[in-house]
Protein backbone atom coordinates (compact mmCIF):
# COMPACT_ATOMS: atom_id res chain seq x y z
CA UNK A 1 0.00 0.00 0.00
CA UNK A 2 1.46 3.44 -0.99
CA UNK A 3 1.64 6.04 1.56
CA UNK A 4 -0.83 8.80 0.28
CA UNK A 5 -3.48 5.36 0.47
CA UNK A 6 -2.44 5.04 4.47
CA UNK A 7 -2.89 8.66 5.28
CA UNK A 8 -6.50 8.56 3.69
CA UNK A 9 -7.17 5.45 5.75
CA UNK A 10 -6.02 7.41 8.74
CA UNK A 11 -7.90 10.17 8.53
CA UNK A 12 -8.52 11.83 11.75
CA UNK A 13 -12.30 12.87 10.70
CA UNK A 14 -14.40 12.89 14.18
CA UNK A 15 -17.14 14.69 12.93
CA UNK A 16 -20.61 12.58 12.47
CA UNK A 17 -22.76 13.80 9.91
CA UNK A 18 -26.21 12.94 11.15
CA UNK A 19 -28.35 14.43 8.42
CA UNK A 20 -26.13 11.89 6.19
CA UNK A 21 -26.43 8.98 8.97
CA UNK A 22 -30.12 9.33 9.22
CA UNK A 23 -31.12 9.60 5.63
CA UNK A 24 -29.33 6.32 4.88
CA UNK A 25 -30.30 4.91 7.84
CA UNK A 26 -33.89 4.80 6.96
CA UNK A 27 -32.96 3.66 3.63
CA UNK A 28 -31.28 0.16 4.89
CA UNK A 29 -32.96 -2.53 4.36
CA UNK A 30 -33.58 -4.98 7.42
CA UNK A 31 -30.56 -6.81 8.47
CA UNK A 32 -32.11 -10.25 7.70
CA UNK A 33 -32.83 -9.12 4.19
CA UNK A 34 -29.23 -8.35 3.94
CA UNK A 35 -28.37 -11.96 5.30
CA UNK A 36 -30.40 -13.49 2.33
CA UNK A 37 -28.85 -11.15 -0.46
CA UNK A 38 -25.84 -11.80 1.31
CA UNK A 39 -26.29 -15.90 0.78
CA UNK A 40 -27.39 -15.08 -2.39
CA UNK A 41 -23.85 -13.82 -3.38
CA UNK A 42 -22.23 -16.66 -1.88
CA UNK A 43 -24.11 -19.09 -3.81
CA UNK A 44 -22.94 -17.39 -7.00
CA UNK A 45 -19.20 -17.91 -5.51
CA UNK A 46 -18.96 -21.57 -6.72
CA UNK A 47 -17.41 -21.81 -10.78
CA UNK A 48 -19.51 -24.56 -11.22
CA UNK A 49 -22.79 -22.99 -10.08
CA UNK A 50 -22.16 -20.36 -12.11
CA UNK A 51 -21.55 -22.37 -15.35
CA UNK A 52 -24.57 -23.69 -14.25
CA UNK A 53 -26.52 -20.69 -14.42
CA UNK A 54 -24.60 -19.67 -17.66
CA UNK A 55 -25.87 -22.79 -19.79
CA UNK A 56 -29.50 -22.16 -18.00
CA UNK A 57 -29.31 -18.23 -19.75
CA UNK A 58 -29.65 -19.84 -22.82
CA UNK A 59 -31.85 -23.15 -22.61
CA UNK A 60 -34.09 -25.20 -20.57
CA UNK A 61 -31.64 -28.61 -20.18
CA UNK A 62 -31.73 -31.74 -18.15
CA UNK A 63 -28.84 -33.35 -15.70
CA UNK A 64 -27.38 -35.54 -18.49
CA UNK A 65 -27.52 -32.36 -21.16
CA UNK A 66 -25.56 -29.71 -18.12
CA UNK A 67 -23.12 -33.20 -17.36
CA UNK A 68 -22.01 -33.11 -20.80
CA UNK A 69 -21.61 -29.73 -21.49
CA UNK A 70 -19.54 -29.19 -18.11
CA UNK A 71 -17.78 -32.98 -18.06
CA UNK A 72 -19.10 -33.49 -14.71
CA UNK A 73 -20.92 -36.66 -13.74
CA UNK A 74 -24.35 -36.63 -13.21
CA UNK A 75 -24.02 -36.64 -9.23
CA UNK A 76 -22.15 -33.51 -9.18
CA UNK A 77 -24.34 -31.46 -11.72
CA UNK A 78 -27.36 -32.74 -9.15
CA UNK A 79 -25.88 -31.87 -6.27
CA UNK A 80 -25.10 -28.34 -7.70
CA UNK A 81 -28.75 -28.11 -8.52
CA UNK A 82 -29.97 -29.06 -5.56
CA UNK A 83 -28.02 -26.07 -4.03
CA UNK A 84 -29.50 -23.90 -6.89
CA UNK A 85 -32.96 -24.99 -6.72
CA UNK A 86 -33.26 -24.26 -2.51
CA UNK A 87 -31.69 -20.97 -3.48
CA UNK A 88 -34.75 -20.64 -5.39
CA UNK A 89 -32.46 -19.27 -8.78
CA UNK A 90 -32.87 -22.35 -10.53
CA UNK A 91 -36.56 -24.23 -11.14
CA UNK A 92 -37.62 -27.53 -12.88
CA UNK A 93 -40.49 -29.00 -14.69
CA UNK A 94 -41.05 -32.95 -15.09
CA UNK A 95 -41.73 -33.87 -18.77
CA UNK A 96 -42.64 -38.11 -18.08
CA UNK A 97 -39.39 -39.53 -16.21
CA UNK A 98 -36.96 -36.16 -17.66
CA UNK A 99 -36.69 -33.48 -15.42
CA UNK A 100 -35.83 -30.16 -17.28
CA UNK A 101 -34.16 -27.01 -15.19
CA UNK A 102 -34.39 -23.15 -16.01
CA UNK A 103 -33.52 -20.16 -14.33
CA UNK A 104 -36.32 -19.43 -11.75
CA UNK A 105 -36.74 -15.99 -13.25
CA UNK A 106 -35.62 -12.78 -14.75
CA UNK A 107 -34.36 -11.66 -11.84
CA UNK A 108 -31.54 -14.48 -11.79
CA UNK A 109 -30.37 -14.28 -15.23
CA UNK A 110 -30.42 -9.68 -14.91
CA UNK A 111 -27.60 -10.58 -11.87
CA UNK A 112 -25.33 -13.06 -13.82
CA UNK A 113 -25.49 -10.54 -16.88
CA UNK A 114 -24.47 -7.79 -14.54
CA UNK A 115 -22.02 -9.55 -12.68
CA UNK A 116 -20.50 -10.25 -16.43
CA UNK A 117 -20.80 -7.13 -17.25
CA UNK A 118 -18.77 -5.98 -14.49
CA UNK A 119 -16.05 -8.49 -14.98
CA UNK A 120 -15.97 -7.55 -18.79
CA UNK A 121 -15.49 -4.27 -18.30
CA UNK A 122 -12.02 -3.62 -18.20
CA UNK A 123 -10.93 -6.23 -20.71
Amino acid sequence: MVEAELEFEGSDCTCIHDDVVNEVRAKMPQDESLMDLADTFKIFSDFTRVKILCALIHAEMCVSDISVLLGMTKSSISHQLRILKQSNLVKYRKAGSVVYYSLADDHVKAIFNQGMEHVLEDS
